[in-house]
């Protein structure tokens, strides 16, 4: 049997009930592993955490929650994600405040995807529009939080929100400009 299938059986086999994490954290710690790394890659230099530990504390935020319930794969995966934004946000609000005193620098997005390498002081800005978005749109946010934190793919995500994968291309495009401008506005541009 394939991990794939072997982590839905574990997540269907539950029933409501936690999800045994010795079971589940073998088949899924690779691609865990794999996500982080992808999303390490694209911090800028200097990033002090390394992939293995953002999947070690992911992991312990989501297996450690005692009320927490995964329907499937891409909700298991989507709560990963978001555990792992919760990480990197937090660490550059850390860094930020012990280095510039919590000030915010101006962006240069032109021309350039969100998912480009992003010093610590671009993910506080993204995460302050995100947190606008989220109020506005929160299915928009959900799919920015999955593609850009989560690297999930368009039809990964189009089957968890059950809506097609051309509506989350489209919903993505539309909150990609709408962040862009957001944080233009908020670095003064």
């Amino acid at each position: 049997m394939s991990d794939t299938n072997e982590i839905t059986r574990i997540l269907n086999n539950s029933h409501g009930r936690d999800c045994p994490p010795e079971e589940l954290l073998p088949l899924v710690y690779s691609e865990l592993r794999t996500l982080a790394a992808a999303r390490m890659a694209r911090e800028s230099a200097g990033q002090t955490l390394q992939a293995t530990a953002l999947v070690h504390e992911a992991w312990m935020r989501i297996a450690g929650q005692s009320t927490q319930r995964w329907d499937n794969r891409g909700h298991f995966f989507a709560a990963a994600a978001e555990a792992m934004r919760r990480i990197l946000i937090e660490n550059a609000r850390r860094k930020s405040r012990l280095k510039h005193g919590g000030g915010q620098i101006r962006v240069e997005l032109e021309g350039l995807e969100l998912a480009s390498a992003s010093p610590d002081e671009q993910v506080l800005l993204l995460d302050d529009a995100l947190a606008k978005l989220q109020a506005e749109d929160p299915q928009k946010a959900r799919i920015v939080v999955m593609k850009f934190f989560g690297g999930m793919s368009g039809g990964e995500i189009a089957d968890l929100l059950g809506v097609t994968e051309r509506t989350v291309e489209r919903q993505w495009a539309f909150a990609k400009a709408w962040l862009l401008r957001e944080i233009r506005k908020a670095a003064g541009a």
